[in-house]
């Protein structure tokens, strides 16, 4: 019996900045089992014309020709790398079409956005998944399984650094576009604390800090947070887009700890450790496609008919937790987080390894940080 050829999911990729170029787009390579690049959207002709002759994609559309693309175009899929500012609509316009939906981080600006979006789709019968890569990867992941196992003891606490020197005139410093630290990186610390501690915090305390760089003058340059979780567990972290380069986690418990250094960086080799007692064991992993998998997992469950994780409702409980936050720095109380129900939690059984892409050419977009 000849042996059944796997569908293949075909996406466009609406938006063809940085993060599009440096890791979507080729990160199909990868992912061609399952998924294959058919279109792509820009408002840049240079972009879409250098980009698609380099994929060799020939469906090209800029925004105002969007809907054009969702009806015409080969399409069961889009990845939205759009400012965070534009992920509500485009997300509502596709899946209204009947088009699934990857989005990047944050979801949205807001809750209510996201519960849009997640209505939406589940009205319309797409899938929406949002882009959370460190879901598939081997430290973050192994670091879960790690905890489960018991290896720390109970955990305790969790710590988080990151920061970076963001370049004046990223987006990410436009507070009209949805920028702002805590929802382009400390998003990732938020994160990291639910799943390494397989909850939802109940409440936030935190407080934020701009120096007179003009870059700052939207948004702030840092916040430091505070999240209490069941159990008695304490979660905090610090973000800034004024400082030098960190990226690292620990949790602490009864009786060990886990560190990852550097922990949430996509571009360059992650290590990770476990203290147990006197015995330590360390292993670095090598720079992978972080991308690839997201791709894969996603065509997997449209393929499937199975609910992605991470779903829309991953998306909404950090945007809760980063409202929470946000009050709690206006009013300098603590604020209590409103919970999100969710049917499965990221865990070391979506680990799925892939080899490091190049570095490609980029046209019309430059790294976003110094």
């Amino acid at each position: 019996m000849a042996q059944e050829k796997t569908r293949i999911i075909r996406y466009g990729v609406v938006g063809l900045g940085h993060i599009a170029q440096n890791a979507v787009l080729p990160a199909f390579e990868h992912a061609k089992e399952n998924s294959r690049l058919v279109a792509l959207v820009s408002d840049d002709p240079e972009k879409l014309n250098e980009i698609g002759k380099k994929y060799g994609v020939e469906q090209l559309y800029d925004y105002e020709h969007f809907d054009e693309c969702l009806r015409e175009a080969d399409l069961d899929a889009i990845y939205i790398c759009l400012p965070n500012s534009m992920h509500r609509e485009y997300t509502v316009r596709a899946a209204e079409a009947g088009i699934n939906v990857l989005c990047e981080k944050p979801m949205a600006v807001d809750h209510r956005e996201c519960q849009e979006m997640i209505d939406v789709a589940e009205k319309n019968d797409v899938k929406l998944m949002i882009a959370y890569r460190l879901h598939f990867e081997e430290a973050n992941m192994k670091m879960v399984e790690a905890i489960q196992e018991g290896k720390i003891g109970e955990p305790r606490y969790f710590n988080s650094s990151f920061s970076q020197q963001v370049k004046e005139g990223d987006i990410r410093l436009d507070s009209s576009l949805g920028g702002g630290v805590l929802d382009d990186i400390g998003i990732y610390c938020i994160n990291a604390a639910r799943y390494l501690f397989q909850a939802e915090p109940l409440e936030v305390m935190a407080a934020a800090a701009s120096s007179a760089d003009k870059r700052f003058e939207e948004i702030d340059e840092m916040v430091s947070v505070i999240m209490r979780f069941p159990g008695e567990r304490l979660a905090s972290f610090t973000c800034s887009f004024g400082a030098a380069d960190m990226s690292r986690l620990e949790v602490v418990g009864t009786d060990g700890h886990i560190v990852i250094d550097p922990a949430y960086e996509y571009a360059t080799k992650l290590k990770y450790e476990i203290m147990q007692g006197e015995k330590k064991t360390e292993k670095e992993i090598p720079k992978r496609d972080q991308f690839a998998p997201e791709l894969m997992h996603f065509s997997n469950c449209i393929i499937s008919g199975k609910e992605p994780e991470p779903s829309g409702y991953e998306g909404l409980a950090d945007i809760l937790i980063i409202e929470a936050i946000n009050k709690s720095i206006a009013t300098g109380k603590p604020v209590e987080v409103k919970s999100v129900e969710k049917a499965s939690r990221p865990g070391a059984y979506q680990i799925e390894k892939k080899p490091g892409v190049s570095k490609p050419k980029l046209v019309n977009t430059e790294a976003p940080t110094r």
